[in-house]
């Protein structure tokens, strides 16, 4: 038996030492999902074989999970499959120690030692490795997988394995053995929130003092009345409930309670005690029951203070909510709303499920209450719009915004990107499974519908079956409808083009729109041929252009050419799949606010490809969701919701004419890359709210006839115009509206920060109408 050896660590990713260098110990602290040390091999190469690996950590904060090892074959460490796992799941504070038999197919020249998949604090007591015979590592295999097994599995195990060894030898029997052995030593995944909340959202008296240091000083010190109705709460939640409201660090609050005639005499038990124990809260009992809206009206007498805030009954406030509602009140004195984040959080106090929230986004709100927890109102506006409607009860607090943002411009309304809010997950409640009260979303349903009467939007909510709480928002378009001149560039590949038009023409069931298929520089017989079997279709005409290529200038020339009052940009390689398509597109497009109207675009094997652009992700921009499959609902169902973003591919885009004009159209700057995306931003600075729908769908066969950056001439370009958005338009690609700050721009878009971007920036304003 060989004796263990030891190895030298050394940070490579993600790592940072904590504490005074030289120190007899290092305590380490990952600072990401993907931390990483180097294993020092200074006696050269490991030989491939069987090895054990003992390693001794100690946990100071959060957790450990999955420790692993990423051996290199002279290949580099690209190949997951190779990694080796180490049976350590979800380890909290304390030492633990873990052993592992590890086989390397051949022999290592690196060695990458990967201590978590979550962001951790911790110190390495010991990492040896062993080398062993393959009989040494067939005993240890075959010991193990016994021990976790009983009665007659062990008995199978047993046999199995003799027959593993008659039949295929000593190898085969090791090879199976090994398998079977790494599937029993396997760890389990873990949602990594809780860990970024002990990380980034420290709630200990600790956590919160610091926190406060951090702040700026307050020098306005607006008030706030806490409103909540009850009935028939469970005291222990009643009581958590007062409880948060009581340890806020602000002061200036008072809670305003309406018990809607509980019959449990607990309740109001419970309110007499608080309200005898601080001269903040006061309460009402009311005489008779009725319901939400109206026991919310009864608290809402009882305010006096500058703001209104809303607050259930089992819910609960962070410490620090009132804290940083006043300081981004004091930052945007213009604000007479604001809303923050939200999570939930179990019996146990354990928080999940966090809601991180675009700014102010008019039509995401129309199909989503995303606005609900916390929301915040100037006493005054709550006042004038008469307070809470009933009749809506479970979708009053929506009925209430759209009556209030009916009434405010959009840089009155704001955002803090802070989770503020915990909602209760416990029987019964809507954070536990929405849908619960299927009346809630009845009377949303009607209260959207008031809003567009109210408004004189021609516009119709239509239920999305199987989905409680969410709706999809159909405007009418005018009759007659008008012209849409639809651009295809081309050159070459008649088969696409060819699919592309048959496919609109056959799956359109918008009344008037033309063809413009504008030729840059075809060569092949077949493509002219396919040319003039089009000269026949009466709304199709094709231009030549036999200038270099410039996808911006391409599209340029084609709108100067159209007869529409709508231009959609189109790509030769789209299919359309659904004759709704373009009306819904378009239905947007008409509408006065609205700019640059987008599309879910699927590849051929129904994967998303485009479900909208969001900034600053790869350095400039990039596709939402791309990879997942068909009926991905995203963040918070936001795949499945029409919703402002900042950008949409031009791939399909739809834009009035005299929009297009009036930001000069696309750039021809941007030959290839990103000219739909400056192109976006200069419409959303010219005062326009750009929308992406998912209930327009085509297929995208990505590239199939420019094809890909793949030479250095196309690299060279891509980065010229990547580094030309970079200098046009600087920070605000780091600062999406409609992208949390707490999302991550250097992983997959809606992927949590390690840490969250501008820790410090407290809130974000409304962009656009």
């Amino acid at each position: 038996m060989n004796d263990p050896m030891s190895f030298t660590l050394q940070p490579l990713n993600q790592v940072e030492p904590v504490g005074a260098a030289g120190e007899r110990s290092q305590r380490w602290r990952a600072t990401g999902n993907d931390p990483s040390f180097d294993v020092e091999l200074t006696t050269g190469p490991l030989v491939g074989g069987w090895y054990e690996i003992e390693l001794r950590i100690k946990v100071f904060r959060g957790r450990i999970h999955a420790p692993a090892l990423y051996p290199d074959y002279a290949r580099g460490f690209v190949i997951e499959a190779e990694r080796q796992v180490l049976p350590l799941s979800d380890a909290r504070q304390g030492s633990h120690a873990v052993s592992r038999l590890v086989r390397f197919t051949a022999d290592v020249t690196r060695l990458r030692f990967d201590p978590s998949l979550i962001p951790c604090e911790f110190e390495i007591e010991a990492f040896t490795l062993r080398r062993l015979s393959r009989a040494e590592a067939a005993r240890c295999m075959f010991g193990q997988v016994m021990a976790s097994r009983e009665g007659m599995g062990k008995l199978r195990f047993a046999a199995s394995t003799l027959v593993d060894l008659l039949r295929g030898g000593p190898r085969r029997m090791a090879d199976r053995l090994y398998h079977k052995y790494a599937a029993y030593a396997g760890g389990n995944d873990v949602s990594d929130y809780e860990v970024w909340v002990d990380f980034y959202d420290d709630c200990s008296p600790e956590g919160i003092a610091q926190a406060l240091t951090a702040m700026p000083p307050l020098e306005q010190t607006p008030s706030f009345s806490i409103v909540v109705p009850t009935y028939n709460t469970d005291e222990r939640w009643l009581r958590a409930c007062f409880d948060s409201v009581i340890a806020q660090t602000y002061p200036y609050w008072e809670l305003c309670i309406a018990d809607d005639a509980s019959t449990d005499p607990a309740v109001w038990r419970t309110i007499e005690q608080y309200v005898a124990a601080d001269s903040r809260i006061r309460a009402i009992r009311r005489e008779t029951n009725g319901h939400i809206a109206a026991a919310s009206n009864s608290a809402l007498a009882l305010a006096t203070g500058d703001y209104v805030a809303l607050l259930d009954h089992d819910d609960t406030l962070h410490p620090l909510a009132l804290q940083y509602c006043a300081l981004a009140l004091q930052q945007n004195p213009s604000w007479r709303m604001l809303f923050t984040d939200e999570d939930k959080i179990d019996a146990a106090g354990r928080r999940s499920d966090p809601y991180f929230k675009s700014d102010w986004n008019p039509d995401l709100f129309l199909s989503q209450n995303c606005v609900c927890h916390l929301g915040v109102y100037a006493r005054d506006l709550v006042t004038e719009i008469g307070g809470f409607r009933q009749g809506y009860d479970g979708a009053q607090d929506w009925d209430l915004t759209l009556r209030a943002v009916e009434r405010l411009r959009a840089d009155e309304i704001g955002h803090v990107p802070r989770v503020l809010y915990h909602w209760r997950m416990i029987e019964g409640s809507t954070a536990l499974a929405p849908g619960e009260k299927n009346y809630a979303h009845l009377a949303a349903l009607r209260a959207i519908q008031d809003h567009f009467d109210r408004t004189g939007t021609r516009a119709k909510v239509k239920e999305m079956a199987g989905y409680s709480g969410y709706y999809h928002i159909v405007h009418e378009i005018p009759d007659p409808a008008p012209l849409v001149s639809i651009l295809i560039p081309t050159r070459d590949r008649a088969d696409l083009l060819k699919q592309c038009i048959d496919s609109i023409q056959k799956l359109t069931d918008y009344p008037a729109f033309e063809i413009l298929v504008i030729d840059n520089g075809s060569r092949e017989r077949e493509t002219f041929d396919y040319f003039a079997s089009l000269e026949s279709v009466s709304n199709v005409r094709v231009l030549r252009d036999d200038s270099p290529f410039n996808y911006s200038a391409i599209n340029n020339r084609g709108a100067r050419e159209a007869k529409g009052e709508v231009i959609a940009l189109l790509n030769n390689d789209i299919e359309a799949i659904h004759p709704e398509w373009l009306s819904e597109m378009v239905s947007h497009a008409l509408r006065p606010e609205i700019g640059v109207v987008g599309c879910m675009l699927y590849y051929p094997n129904d994967t998303i490809q485009h479900a909208g652009t969001i900034l600053g992700v790869g350095g400039v921009a990039g596709h939402a969701y791309v990879g997942m499959p068909r009926g991905y609902p995203g963040d918070k169902h936001r795949a499945g919701l029409a919703q402002n973003l900042s950008a949409v591919t031009a791939a399909c885009a739809v834009v009035r004419r005299e929009v297009f004009e009036q930001v000069g159209g696309l750039d021809e700057g941007l030959v290839v890359a990103f000219n739909d995306v400056d192109f976006c931003l200069r419409v959303r600075e010219a005062g326009y709210r750009n929308l992406w729908t998912p209930f327009a769908e085509l297929y995208h066969h990505e590239s199939a006839s420019r094809g890909y950056e793949n030479t250095p001439e196309k690299i060279e370009r891509f980065k010229r115009e990547e580094r030309f958005m970079q200098s046009r338009w600087g920070r605000k690609l780091e600062m999406d509206p409609y992208y949390n700050v707490n999302f991550s721009l250097n992983t997959a878009p809606f992927t949590l920060a390690y840490p969250p971007r501008e820790t410090s920036w407290v809130a974000r304003t409304a962009e656009g109408c």
